[in-house]
């Protein structure tokens, strides 16, 4: 495995700018139920209360994601997407298919 083609990058980079849209939309989702709670029912509150942990901690995940896929992106632009951050050697492409923003290869993601 060596460089990437132009096709390669040019895929991986539509598949990060279409996830990026899809979290986009999912965080937009978050914050408009976390701002729609305004019941007064206190069995209701501690219910919505409990879900918008979940919320809350779905939407940290996706904030997280982001900045994975900004930095992919980046990393695109600088010719380096695609080799491992620690070790240089080439992330293979099974790993970039289910992990498309990883900075590391297999051996040095754990």
């Amino acid at each position: 495995m060596t460089e990437f083609s132009a096709n390669d990058l040019a895929r991986r980079k539509q598949q990060l700018t279409a996830r990026l849209t899809e979290l986009d939309s999912r965080l937009h989702g978050i914050e408009d139920e976390l701002m729609s709670h305004q019941t007064r029912d206190w069995e209701e509150l501690a219910t919505e209360r409990e879900n918008d942990e979940v919320l809350t901690s779905m939407g940290d995940e996706g904030k997280q994601e982001i900045r994975a896929i900004f930095a992919a992106l980046k990393r695109m632009d600088q010719g380096e997407f695609g080799f491992c951050v620690t070790c240089g050697d080439r992330i293979s492409d099974e790993r970039l298919d289910l992990l498309p923003a990883t900075p590391f290869c297999r051996s040095c993601a754990h």
